[in-house]
C-alpha cells in the first residue's frame, strides 16, 4: 500500500469521525429548538420541572450532575492515585503487576447497572444511618450515595492512567534522586509525581467525563427528585439520569424537546471539559519539555 492511497484511508476515516460529531450535534440542536423558542437562556436558570404545567428549567439537573460528579472525583482521587502509585513504581513482581492490572480492568467493565444494585444493597444502608447520625432525614438514596459508587466506578480509569506514565519516569532521574540520599518516598513525591502531572491531570479528566456521562447507577441511586439539592444528603437527579427515566414517558412534544435540550447541555459540558482538559495536558507537557 503505497503512502498516498493509506493517506486516503486515514484521512476518510477522520471525515466520518467528524461526521458522525456533527450528526449528533446537529440532531440535538434541531430537536432543541422547541425549547429554546419557548424559554430561551431562562430554560437553563429554571429550577421547576413540571411536565403538566409545562414548565421546564434545567438548573436543578445542571447543579445536580456536577456536584454528583465533582463529589466523586474528590472521593475516589486520593485512592486512584495510591493505588497507580503502588502499581507504577513499587509492584515490581510481574505477576503481582498483572494480577493488579487484571483487577483494575475487571472493576472498569463491570456494567453499571451490576454497580447501582450493589450500591441499593449496601451503599443506601450505610448512608441511611450516616444520615440519621448527622440529623438529615434518612432517604439513603440521594446526592451522597450516587456520588459514592460513581467514586468506585472512575477509580479504574485515572489509577490505570497514573500506573502508565509512572512506568515511564526515566530511571536516570529517578535513581540520581536515589543516590543525592532521596528516600524513595522523596523521590516519588518530588521527582516522579510532579514529572508525571500531565498524566495524572488526563486521569482526573478521564475520570471526569466517565462520572459525567453516567446513567444506570445514578438513576438508581440519587432519587430521582426534580429540585434544586441543597446539600450532598439531598434527593437529586443528573442531565443524563432525567433523560433516561422520563424520555420514553413523555406526553408532549415540548416535553421531548426539553429533554433533548438537557442531552445538548450535558454534550456541550463533556466537550467543554475536554477541551479544558487538553489545555492543561499541554500546558503540564509544555512545562516538562
Amino acid at each position: 500500500m503505497n503512502d498516498r492511497r493509506y493517506f486516503r484511508i486515514l484521512s476518510g476515516a477522520a471525515l466520518v469521525i467528524l461526521l458522525l460529531f456533527a450528526a449528533i450535534l446537529l440532531t440535538l440542536v434541531v430537536d432543541s429548538l422547541p425549547t429554546m423558542q419557548a424559554y430561551g437562556l431562562s430554560f437553563l436558570t429554571g429550577r421547576q420541572w413540571n411536565p403538566v404545567t409545562q414548565e421546564f428549567g434545567a438548573l436543578p439537573f445542571l447543579v445536580g450532575t456536577l456536584l454528583t460528579s465533582f463529589v466523586a472525583l474528590l472521593l475516589s482521587l486520593p485512592l486512584s492515585l495510591s493505588v497507580g502509585i503502588v502499581m507504577g513504581e513499587y509492584l515490581r513482581s510481574p505477576f503481582l503487576s498483572k494480577a493488579m492490572s487484571v483487577f483494575i480492568n475487571l472493576l472498569a467493565s463491570i456494567p453499571s447497572v451490576v454497580y447501582g444494585l450493589w450500591g441499593m444493597t449496601t451503599v443506601v444502608p450505610l448512608v441511611q444511618k450516616l444520615e440519621i447520625a448527622a440529623g438529615f432525614p434518612p432517604y439513603g438514596v440521594g446526592i451522597l450515595s450516587a456520588a459514592l459508587v460513581l467514586a468506585i466506578m472512575i477509580i479504574p480509569y485515572m489509577a490505570s492512567l497514573t500506573s502508565e506514565v509512572m512506568k515511564r519516569v526515566p530511571d536516570s532521574i529517578k535513581d540520581g534522586a536515589l543516590a543525592l540520599g532521596a528516600t524513595r518516598q522523596e523521590m516519588v513525591t518530588g521527582i516522579s509525581l510532579p514529572y508525571i502531572r500531565s498524566g495524572i491531570a488526563a486521569g482526573v479528566l478521564l475520570s471526569l467525563g466517565r462520572a459525567l456521562g453516567e446513567t444506570m447507577a445514578v438513576t438508581m441511586l440519587i432519587g430521582n427528585a426534580t429540585r434544586m439539592p441543597n446539600s450532598i444528603f439531598s434527593l437529586g437527579n443528573t442531565l443524563a439520569s432525567v433523560v433516561a427515566s422520563q424520555f420514553n414517558e413523555a406526553e408532549s412534544d415540548l416535553h421531548r424537546s426539553a429533554m433533548m435540550a438537557l442531552a445538548l447541555i450535558l454534550f456541550l459540558v463533556s466537550f467543554l471539559t475536554n477541551l479544558i482538559g487538553r489545555k492543561i495536558v499541554g500546558k503540564s507537557e509544555a512545562a516538562n519539555v
